[in-house]
């Protein structure tokens, strides 16, 4: 693989190492860093060499620094082993906010693990040591680094064909108990082998969240609106009430496979019926008051 970018021989500068990195660096973790690859709202990817290997370095911003909003909703249900540190976590103690903040950090080379595991496209992780996450650099067949979804047009046939693939990343991830949470074009690179999901720090435990469906929801129709662009016929898809129904009723499975269609069965009220029914209820109770009133006089 070659390096991308990087400074011709004879080149009168090269980049200052970030404080960050310089641990990893003096640590032997890293050897080289390359360049800045790019900035986001809750961290920083610096391309770096480790050995003869390019990889990426993914340096979390301080959380006064980070703009992801909401962190709280993805981090309900999210388990923490050491009681101590779930009762500082919860009071929101100075320790508690630290550990809050490891935790938040520590979550996406876990997800990479699982998901890797699972059989979804992500980039191989290599540890996660003072904030930075080290991974690797997903590149095209030249060697440089893959496009985001959101930079390439495609064909109806591959966009149908990528999209039934992220739908599978789904299931699977869904299967392995994770909702990515912050799924869109802008979060999927794409290579030679197809669609590869990246960014997922903020990644929801599916059966412990609250929010889980809502965010689930929120990811497919997002991957599926970029997609129907190129293939209009998406546009009238439901994968995502599809997929959290078989969820829910305990029917999906990794091999499951998806039609895009779902039937939603309205039952309408009997309003008049239902308040005839609080009314008796609440009459009800009102003469066993009075009975044990009369009781209590006698």
């Amino acid at each position: 693989m070659r390096i991308p970018s990087c400074p011709q021989p004879g080149y009168k500068y090269a980049m200052k190492t970030p404080k960050r990195l310089q641990p990893l660096l003096e640590d032997g973790l890293i050897d080289e860093v390359v360049r800045q690859l790019m900035s986001g709202k809750e961290a920083t990817v610096y391309i770096v060499r480790c050995g003869s290997e390019i990889r990426c370095a993914k340096v979390y911003k301080e959380i006064n620094k980070r703009s992801f909003k909401k962190a709280s909703q993805y981090q309900e249900g999210r388990k923490v082993r050491n009681s101590r540190r779930a009762r500082a976590m919860e009071k929101g103690s100075k320790y508690g906010r630290n550990e809050q903040e490891q935790s938040w950090q520590t979550a996406e080379v876990d997800a990479l693990y699982r998901l890797r595991n699972a059989g979804v496209r992500v980039p191989q992780p290599y540890g996660c040591v003072d904030g930075v996450l080290l991974m690797d650099l997903v590149t095209d067949e030249q060697g440089d680094v893959a496009p985001r979804l959101s930079d390439v047009t495609m064909p109806r046939e591959i966009a149908l064909e990528d999209h039934a693939t992220l739908m599978r990343y789904v299931v699977l991830m869904l299967c392995a108990g994770i909702v990515h949470g912050d799924l869109s074009e802008f979060n999927v690179l794409v290579d030679d082998a197809g669609p590869v999901i990246i960014d997922l720090p903020q990644a929801v435990d599916a059966a412990g969240n609250n929010h889980a469906q809502k965010m689930l929801e929120r990811d497919v129709n997002k991957i599926t609106d970029y997609y129907a662009q190129f293939a209009s016929e998406l546009i009238t898809s439901r994968y995502a009430k599809e997929i959290w129904s078989l969820y829910e009723n305990g029917d999906l499975y990794p091999d499951t496979e998806l039609t895009g269609k779902f039937e939603t069965t309205e039952h309408s009220a009997d309003v008049d019926t239902v308040l005839s029914e609080i009314k008796a209820a609440w009459e009800e109770e009102q003469a066993r008051i009075a009975r044990m009133n009369d009781d209590i006089s006698a």
